[in-house]
């Protein structure tokens, strides 16, 4: 069978297999988007327009990145505990398939979550972003290799190890990474480690894509963003060939 024909209905069952929670998981993502924005606003009080453009920027950054690192992992530690995961990898399609399916499926989840943080980041702050075109292929790769990094984790780790670690790592994107904050306001140490970190280009890439005229993204972010999409796709295509 040809493999795109294989993915879609991969794909299929996989929408199908979730679609009792399909909707409560884009509705928590679009819940997330609203409270990124709303809720840093109660914290900071008065917001400057520097301030709003970030936020306004940041939401989208947290949805895209909360469904690959934390929801990810959560979902395909569940299909391991439920059995269904096992089962899938008994059908004769290439695995890599099954990760090119479910990736597909996170992505899908995550956009209107995305397009909503946008939105109502813009209207409470009352600014004027300059979207250029390359805000898909920047969300989308965004989107990928979180969702990568969560689904290699979830492959090799066990199902409470992997959801533990994707609980951490909510504390970390939310208060600990600059995404809706300036780098500049976090410890010297901490700053040096997100340089080597995903997460700082993700946030780069996204708000130069979605503010042009305000931000931008250096050739080193855009480069290391890339080298940790191709790891994690890679790591995560490994495990999923080794393990049994």
């Amino acid at each position: 069978m040809n493999p795109v024909r294989q993915t879609s209905l991969l794909l299929q069952w996989q929408l199908r297999r979730n679609s009792d929670s399909m909707v409560l998981l884009v509705l928590v993502q679009a819940l997330l988007a609203m409270t990124t924005v709303l809720g840093y606003k109660m914290l900071i009080g008065d917001v400057t327009t520097e301030m709003g453009r970030f936020l306004a920027t940041g939401a989208p950054t947290v949805t895209l990145i909360m469904v690959g690192l934390v929801m990810t992992p959560q979902q395909v530690a569940q299909s391991k505990i439920e059995g269904t995961f096992d089962w899938m990898r008994t059908l004769p399609v290439p695995r890599i398939l099954f990760l090119v399916a479910d990736l597909s499926m996170w992505t899908l989840i995550a956009l209107p979550g995305m397009v909503l943080g946008v939105v109502i980041g813009a209207w409470q702050f009352g600014i004027t972003l300059s979207v250029t075109p390359w805000v898909i292929p920047a969300a989308l790769l965004v989107s990928l290799t979180s969702a990568a990094i969560g689904y290699g984790l979830a492959v090799v780790a066990k199902p409470t190890v992997a959801q533990l670690i994707s609980q951490t790592l909510v504390f970390v994107v939310l208060l600990f990474s600059p995404i809706s904050y300036p780098a500049s306001r976090m410890p010297e140490w901490l700053q040096a480690v997100h340089e080597w970190l995903p997460i700082e280009p993700m946030a780069d890439l996204m708000r130069a894509t979605l503010d042009s005229q305000h931000f931008s993204v250096t050739s080193r972010s855009v480069l290391v963003l890339v080298v940790w999409c191709a790891l994690a796709v890679g790591a995560a295509s490994y495990a999923l060939r080794r393990r049994v």
